[in-house]
């Protein structure tokens, strides 16, 4: 038995016997999974792949066991993560993970939280402007629990409003590289103000990061009628951190020259519906604006970087060269990081809940270069078991972000046990 799973059989037995002996509450799952992976024809890594497939893989297919424990015993409440993975060709890896382990407690009518803790806030799907304390990546494939942060929170609620105050990340203080600490990493202090008032939640949103400074943010989910629900999202922040190319990067370089910047001011936005029929048929739109992410401008000289360096390399050159220029194009890749690839973006989803089945359909279209990625989903929920298989595309014209993306198309199967 592989030592992670030796651990988690350890931490069941464990967890069953607190729970037995001390009104514990203990669950947790387990979920096999298979993602077959078609790498992309075209696009940066592609092009690098093909030059050098010795010093860069493409993505491959893979299977996956992964294992989540959650527990709670008086004021503690943790939940760890086990996952052993082997890619086609390549040995197991295995890693684990403590997502959440905190205490919490309730002092003069506040609820007081300390340690590694999810805090999600705003109302969006696709996207989140102001999940300002975990920053959780958002349409994935598989739900999944994310690692939580370093918090120490305030909680104060009665049955209309509720406020939140949340120091993240408190060891940066002291911590002797606070200054490489960026984005969700870095320490902040956030705040959130919540108000139900008829058939709408408002909410507010404050942030003091250590490298990104102000931001403030307010969103709004409206009950407009039993079938339809608005909601809308909004930020707007001092400086943001970025993953961008370095401007003095030109032709050739010995190391990427990808550096990750705190810009000026940025600004996020959403706006959605969601459509609901009794028969529990959904239907959901929502835009959104991120200048967080590259402009049209940056993504020209990208695609322009791009077929420069394709063209460095030719049939029967130096030798020396081909890794050089592998490995440039492979750097290129880097660009994908960011939360949002192209700054406008449009989404729609249908989904059916329908006697234990779950299917899904959903299209995120970039106007800007007409890329768009689409998503079918098929999911059967039962008592203890749960089933989910799907595919995703990427697609677009040539130059397209979405088009260039490492990956060409995914399809994945998972079976889920819950105890």
């Amino acid at each position: 038995m592989h030592a992670p799973y030796k651990l988690l059989a350890l931490l069941i037995a464990t967890g069953t016997a607190t729970a037995a002996q001390a009104d514990a509450d203990v669950s947790g799952q387990i979920r096999a999974r298979w993602d077959d992976r078609q790498p992309a024809t075209q696009g940066p890594l592609a092009k690098g792949a093909r030059l050098a497939p010795e010093l860069i893989a493409p993505p491959a297919s893979s299977g996956a066991i992964e294992s989540e424990l959650r527990g709670r015993w008086q004021m503690l409440s943790a939940a760890v993560a086990l996952r052993t993975e082997r890619a086609e060709g390549a040995a197991w890896q295995s890693d684990g993970s403590v997502n959440e382990l905190y205490a919490s407690g309730d002092a003069a009518g506040w609820q007081l939280s300390a340690g590694r803790r999810i805090v999600a806030w705003d109302v969006g799907y696709g996207f989140r402007p102001n999940d300002i304390v975990q920053q959780e990546k958002r349409r994935t494939l598989l739900n999944s629990t994310p690692q939580g942060r370093a918090v120490l929170q305030a909680e104060h609620f009665n049955a209309s409003t509720a406020w939140s105050l949340v120091w993240v990340n408190p060891q940066r203080a002291s911590d002797s590289e606070a200054s490489s600490a960026f984005g969700g990493d870095e320490q902040a202090l956030a705040a959130r103000v919540y108000r139900h008032i008829g058939d709408a939640d408002w909410h507010g949103f404050a942030r003091y990061g250590q490298h990104t400074r102000t931001s403030l943010g307010a969103a709004v989910s409206w009950v407009a009628s039993e079938s339809l629900e608005v909601h809308a999202s909004g930020r707007a922040a001092e400086r943001a951190d970025v993953l961008t190319i370095d401007p003095s990067a030109q032709g050739l370089v010995s190391s990427s020259p990808y550096r990750t910047l705190t810009q000026g001011k940025t600004a996020q936005a959403l706006v959605g519906a969601t459509w609901t029929a009794e028969n529990k048929l959904s239907l959901m739109a929502e835009w959104w604006y991120d200048s967080s992410a590259p402009s049209n401008v940056q993504w020209d000289a990208w695609n322009s970087r791009n077929q420069q360096l394709a063209q460095t390399w030719f049939t029967g050159g130096p030798e020396a060269l081909r890794p050089g220029v592998a490995g440039n194009l492979g750097w290129q890749a880097q660009a994908f990081g960011g939360s949002s690839l192209r700054r406008n973006n449009v989404f729609a989803r249908v989904a059916w809940d329908h006697e234990g089945w779950k299917p899904s359909f959903d299209v995120l279209y970039m106007p800007a270069d007409r890329g768009h990625v689409l998503t079918a989903a098929l999911g059967w929920q039962g008592n203890r078991v749960r089933v989910d298989a799907g595919w995703r595309a990427n697609r677009g014209p040539a130059e397209s972000v979405a088009a260039q993306l490492p990956t060409r198309r995914t399809a994945y199967v998972a079976g889920t046990w819950a105890f």
